[in-house]
């Protein structure tokens, strides 16, 4: 098994490239996916994060008003922390689980928004980070997602820098380009992964 970690800042485009990496055969462990199936209705993550933060972060429906949260935590780096502190352990159980129900052979690839936040590039075989200009991951955010420029900046003020992220990783993908030549970069990098990943025994 080839373990491979992948990271991006918020509005890299780190979703596109998942998906084209699992249309070549990756199995995919997303951390933003699992982190949400964690604080779902009647689970105990969700209970630990209102005991924290009350329960003016649920919706009426009794699920977790995630915008309304995200709103809190962003603006002040303690509470991110207490959140952090609830979800984290929970995500990482979660991926552990999902990765020994891979096979022997697989390409596992892991969706870490924060993995050079929590300085965990010695977890994988080696780190791929999804790499976009500032400015292109503020427009995504604003044009693509709809958020006010402040809650974008917010957002990726409350992330690794640039220059964090690439210190960490072992191959970058650009994107910065048109779909094309992403898609032919992350071709590459595809095959690139299955050399490294064990051979299968017959």
């Amino acid at each position: 098994m080839l373990k491979v970690g992948l990271t991006g800042g918020i509005g890299a485009g780190k979703s596109e490239v998942s998906r084209l990496l699992v249309e070549h055969g990756a199995v995919l462990v997303d951390a933003d996916r699992i982190a949400r199936e964690v604080v779902e209705p009647g689970t105990p993550g969700l209970a630990a994060v209102v005991e924290a933060f009350g329960t003016e972060v649920l919706a009426p429906d009794g699920s977790l008003d995630r915008p309304g949260l995200g709103s809190i935590v962003f603006a002040d780096p303690g509470k991110l922390a207490v959140l952090n502190s609830i979800v984290h352990p929970l995500v990482g159980a979660r991926s552990r689980a999902l990765e020994s129900a891979a096979a022997p052979d697989s390409v596992v690839v892991h969706d870490v928004p924060l993995l050079a936040e929590n300085s965990l590039s010695a977890l994988y075989d080696l780190v791929i980070v999804v790499d976009a200009a500032p400015g292109t991951q503020l427009d995504r955010l604003v044009r693509l997602r709809g958020m006010t420029e402040g809650d974008a900046r917010a957002r990726m003020a409350a992330q690794a820098t640039r220059e964090q992220r690439l210190a960490i990783a072992d191959v970058v993908i650009d994107n910065d380009v048109p779909l094309e030549q992403l898609e032919r970069r992350v071709g590459e990098v595809w095959a690139d992964l299955v050399r490294r990943a064990p051979a299968r025994e017959e």
